[in-house]
């Protein structure tokens, strides 16, 4: 018997591929920037989850929200929209 998946946020993907191109960052650079995270992530992972194929870390998450300038409850929360900058 296999585990339930635990419910994600349905617009986490879209949000995390509207940062990167906000910080003017490729993959490649978003994945520099974000080396110093535990688990930190290689450009092709930066892209699975910009597609939601695969769901960051709790840390990841963090290190994005903090790299975009908000709160961490912005990208978790599908009620809340990326403000414009």
């Amino acid at each position: 018997m296999g585990r339930k998946r635990q419910a994600q946020p349905k617009r986490l993907a879209f949000k995390l591929r509207e940062i990167r191109p906000r910080l003017d960052l490729s993959q490649e650079r978003m994945a520099e920037q974000l080396k110093d995270v535990a688990g930190s992530p290689y450009p092709g992972l930066i892209s699975r989850y910009e597609q939601g194929k695969v769901e960051p870390s709790l840390l990841i998450l963090l290190e994005h929200a903090r790299l975009a300038g908000v709160p961490m409850e912005v990208l978790v929360d599908d009620k809340q929209n990326l403000h414009k900058r």
